[in-house]
């Protein structure tokens, strides 16, 4: 799948308009083109625009009069209406455009694989940008300004004091993501307690990679580098089991999970990549006849995808250096600069309002349980010393750094998964670390008071953190601290979509943080939130309870009269009343699953989503007590 002698990239900003144009004339094997918009659920549009069309009309493309689209038809809620649904869409020339070609559909003329070029792009209603990626540019563009205003104030920033201020003459932002999927053969299911097992014993972490998968893996790895990813290394990751060979030699029953990680880049080029290297994956796996998953949490009780996105912050000095904001002057005697530990602090402070645009689905929040390294807790970690990094994996955000170089410092968020909006979660990211890094300068205080301040016990006041809370622990967050303890410290999780929705009318002050910035207008938050909620009821009705009921239906009786032991007739009635309880209406009384269904339809979600946890316990429950019922069958009925 790899060509050499085709066009993977068109670099940013790098090429005129009439480079381009010579480029893709080039190339004629790009037949078409497709503007790339990102809708608040992360979606991104495409569209076959031949490339005359593009050729002729260059100039349009960029002040939006080339292409419109139904903006309701993408999820642009409450925003694209159906009596005002038009949306411009409205070229990027400073990201990277990517040819996506089509392998299997070759081009007469030439020999290659059909191309279409894909422009990433602005969406716009009624002249205002309404996109996840306008999100992310405006986002940065305001904490950019106000870093800027600081530094004018600022003079003498703890931490910094081996640069001058003055000379600071631009801000970077950089991100990267770690992507983790699921592989398997169609129609090939395994055993989740054979999974559990596998994982426990730790049979697959960094094992190697055998048949489809390893060519799969190693094509996608050598496309993604066509692409200017740079990638740095694809692995097994802990879920999955041992393949096996059917009679023609090939690999079949296959149930893995990889990890691919790629260099890390701008914020918004990292977005844009990692959106390509989604559509890579998918199609190299889906050639060599694999199925390809990115749902965090595609196996109930076996470990989920997580997309650990990596934050960090720099400067350019007027010299052209470039100097690591979060890194301290002796990375020997502290961990971070007064920015590092303000960045940290503002985002843990503010996450109740970040954690709705980072787990917007049932999908997400069922990965986000204690146990398989998914964090459920507001907290951070920062190493036992400074001379002395560690990994703390149980919590939400971490201290990445590297004694010897500070420009790796940075912090590594473990909360997304890999349908998590990247842009919108990025440009959260930054706005709230923007709040604590005010508040670092603003207080005055010396690298050890803020480092205090951070490793403050709950109930002692801060000058900025909450009273009543914990955010930092060099400890397990899972084994050594009680579900009670953890709730008491760091805050309680939300566990459904609309206990997560709530946050955002739960916690104004901190809403008003994302508000300051323009990227996150009351409309787009409003957008976002009816979006998820009207996902999460659709959902709810038309796919987890259907699918749920499939699973109690196939909770059968094994036993009869000549076989059954008192064992077996225990188990059984408990199953079927917790059967009958989840599914089974009678005139008296209605099962769980249709009380969740009135509660939607009346609007009445506080106890929709108090039933969907009661659900959740229930069907783990049943799907336990089955497990054993099966265990004990020796004889066929």
């Amino acid at each position: 799948m790899v060509k050499k002698d085709l066009l993977y990239v068109v670099p940013a900003g790098k090429l005129s308009k009439e480079e381009i144009l010579a480029l893709l004339r080039e190339h004629p094997e790009i037949k078409f083109a497709s503007l790339v918009g990102i809708d608040l659920a992360g979606n991104d549009t495409d569209e076959k625009i031949p490339i005359k069309f593009l050729l002729e009309n260059m100039d349009d493309f960029f002040n939006g009069t080339a292409v419109q689209t139904d903006g309701s038809s993408v999820v642009l809620t409450g925003i694209a209406t159906l009596n005002n649904a038009k949306v411009d869409m409205v070229a990027d020339p400073n990201a990277n455009w990517f040819v996506d070609y089509n392998f299997q559909h070759i081009d007469e003329e030439t020999g290659k694989p059909i191309g279409t070029l894909r422009i990433p792009s602005f969406l716009v209603h009624n002249g205002v940008r309404v996109d996840s990626r306008s999100i992310l540019a405006t986002g940065l563009e305001y904490v950019k300004t106000e870093l800027m205003k600081l530094f004018g104030k600022y003079k003498h920033i703890p931490g910094l004091e081996h640069i001058n201020v003055d000379e600071i003459d631009d801000i970077i932002f950089t991100a990267a993501t770690e992507l983790e999927f699921w592989v398997k053969t169609p129609a090939n299911k395994a055993q989740v307690e054979e999974l559990r097992a596998s994982q426990v014993m730790q049979e697959q972490y960094w094992q190697r990679t055998r048949g489809e998968v390893r060519t799969a893996l190693e094509q996608a790895l050598l496309l993604l580098a066509n692409y200017g990813l740079e990638p740095e290394m694809g692995h097994k990751e802990v879920g999955g089991v041992k393949a096996k060979i059917d009679e023609t030699g090939h690999l079949s029953h296959v149930m893995e999970q990889l990890e691919i990680d790629w260099r890390y880049s701008t914020a918004m080029q990292t977005a844009d990549n990692e959106l390509q290297a989604r559509i890579v994956i998918r199609e190299v796996f889906r050639a060599n006849g694999l199925d390809v998953t990115f749902k965090a949490k595609p196996i109930i009780g076996v470990a989920g995808n997580g997309e650990h996105t990596h934050i960090g912050m720099a400067a350019r000095l007027k010299s052209g250096k470039i100097v690591n904001l979060f890194a301290p002057s002796d990375m020997k005697k502290d961990f971070l600069s007064a920015i590092g530990y303000g960045a940290i602090m503002g985002l843990l402070k503010n996450y109740e309002v970040v954690n709705p645009f980072v787990s917007a689905t049932n999908d997400s929040l069922n990965r986000l349980k204690p146990g398989f390294e998914a964090p459920v807790c507001i907290v951070t970690s920062l190493g036992h010393s400074p001379e002395v990094p560690s990994r703390n994996r149980t919590i939400l955000a971490g201290l990445v750094r590297d004694v010897t170089n500070p420009l790796a410092t940075r912090f590594e968020v473990r909360s997304p998964n890999p349908y998590t909006n990247t842009y919108i979660a990025i440009a959260a990211f930054y706005i709230t670390m923007l709040d604590g890094i005010k508040a670092a300068l603003e207080s005055g205080r010396s690298l050890k008071e803020l480092e205090a301040e951070l490793s403050k016990d709950a109930g002692v006041p801060g000058f900025y953190l909450e009273t009543d809370r914990a955010y930092r622990s060099e400890h397990d967050v899972f084994d050594d601290y009680s579900p009670e303890e953890r709730d008491r410290l760091f805050g309680k999780p939300p566990a459904t979509v609309w206990e997560n929705m709530q946050n955002l009318t739960k916690y104004p002050e901190k809403l008003a943080v994302l508000k300051a910035s323009n990227a996150f207008r009351q409309e787009i938050i409003d957008a976002f939130k009816a979006a998820a909620l009207l996902r999460w009821r659709t959902e709810l009705i038309n796919r987890i309870i259907p699918d749920n009921l499939e699973i109690v239906k196939e909770c059968k009786c094994l036993h009869d009269a000549t076989n059954a032991s008192d064992y077996d007739m225990y188990m059984w009635e408990k199953i079927n009343s917790l059967r009958l309880y989840l599914a089974k209406d009678s005139i008296a009384h209605k099962s769980l699953f249709s009380r969740i269904k009135e509660a939607i339809q009346a609007g009445d979600y506080d106890t929709a989503s108090d039933l969907q946890i009661e659900m959740s316990e229930r069907m783990t429950e049943l799907q336990n007590l089955y497990s054993q019922y099966k265990k004990n069958m020796i004889h066929d009925c």
